[in-house]
């Protein structure tokens, strides 16, 4: 069922185009700018967990240790699915631009860890934690994109100049809606949660069109959630209080809670649609997230992992090894011998190895968006400042 709400929405224009091909082939884009949360988060959120005196566990080992040998910031164990594609792209890891004192000129990561479309005024108007009490935190799309803003003026002397540099630029919106979703878990039931689906796929949509008629962005790639019901936090969070049959037999995830996920997929979809049918100067890629986490839940030894996949590797003892009071990072938690045989890291964050996979499928998608025009990549468009 979740392959049919996985198709990638692509227009190809013939007199705008947003990047030009290298001689491999990879589309040879200018810079990343990308939004999003701990599923694309490079280092913000340390930074901002510092502003509460929040303690943050990814600032301990083993964060980072599969590939960067410390820890980064980022969510899992080493590089997340925005370090692949930058990678693919021949561009430098997206520098995370509360965390980052050098130059922006190949792109910013505002995404931050825990992070909301929704603002968290939406959360207090409906009685709703912003997440706990510990996470007084406004993060969310609309912040983000308050603070790509006021990164405008050092990168470009006029406006002309600007649109031109993000018109080659290639543009993350998301991962959103996950924090939306279980933030709301802990007051709300899974069909009254359904009814906000609405109002966070708005929240992306308005952020989409107003980088594209206020900043001039030309690609953008837009995630859907994850499913949330195979997510070892949500199966440990309700598994006291879901029957038998509130599970799929065949992957042991969760059905009411993967079909939330499928909703806010087709509806992001939908109106993805409607936004590239009045931008045709855009291309606008979706980019399926709930779709490759089911076929390696469904088929692990596939892609190499064991089969009990919904474990997770980093933590303490239960079911799925996840326990609030002994988180990844705390020294009382242990690690599996090997993260690349393991789909989850943590909890809802995945290891490098299931973030390469996405991130391979995402490319597909990016590069078949891009029409060629050129064997070389062309010159820097914008002349940043500083």
């Amino acid at each position: 069922m979740h392959k049919l709400v996985s198709v990638a929405l692509l227009v190809f224009v013939s007199w705008s185009t947003p990047a030009v091909s290298s001689r491999s082939g990879v589309p040879c884009y200018q810079s990343i700018f990308s939004f999003g949360d701990s599923f694309a988060d490079t280092g913000n959120n340390p930074v901002v967990f510092e502003w509460y005196s929040i303690f943050d566990p990814v600032t301990r080992p083993p964060y980072g240790t599969s590939f960067f040998g410390h820890h980064t910031g980022r969510n899992g164990d080493g590089r997340l699915i925005i370090d692949f594609i930058a990678e693919n792209l021949g561009l430098p890891y997206v520098p995370p631009n509360l965390a980052h004192n050098g130059s922006f000129r190949r792109g910013a990561n505002f995404a931050v860890g825990a992070a909301t479309a929704v603002d968290a005024g939406f959360f207090h108007e409906r009685g709703i934690p912003s997440a706990t009490s510990k996470f007084p935190l406004n993060t969310s799309l609309g912040v983000q994109l308050e603070w790509f803003e006021s990164l405008k003026p050092s990168l470009y002397r006029t406006t002309r100049e600007c649109k031109k540099f993000f018109g080659r630029s290639l543009f993350f919106v998301g991962e959103f809606g996950v924090n939306d979703y279980h933030m709301s878990f802990q007051q709300r039931t899974v069909q009254e949660v359904r009814s906000l689906v609405p109002d966070v796929v708005a929240s992306i949509s308005k952020a989409i069109e107003r980088l594209i008629t206020m900043h001039g962005a030309r690609s953008l790639v837009v995630p859907g959630v994850i499913p949330s019901g195979c997510s070892p936090p949500i199966l440990t969070r309700f598994a006291d209080a879901s029957p038998p049959s509130a599970y799929d037999s065949r992957t042991g995830c969760l059905k009411a809670y993967n079909e939330l996920g499928l909703h806010h997929n087709s509806l992001l979809q939908a109106e993805l649609a409607k936004l590239q049918a009045k931008h045709w100067n855009a291309r606008i890629i979706y980019a399926d997230f709930f779709g490759p986490i089911m076929d390696m839940v469904e088929s692990p030894h596939k892609f190499g992992f064991e089969q009990d996949v919904l474990m997770v590797c980093c933590g303490g003892a239960g079911r799925y090894r996840l326990n609030s009071t002994v988180p990844c990072g705390d020294a009382a938690a242990t690690t599996c011998p090997d993260p690349s045989a393991r789909l989850y890291w943590d909890g809802v964050h995945l290891t490098e190895a299931a973030n390469r996979h996405i991130a391979n499928i995402w490319l597909g998608s990016i590069t078949s968006a891009t029409r060629v025009s050129s064997s070389k990549c062309a010159k820097w468009p914008c002349r940043p400042t500083g």
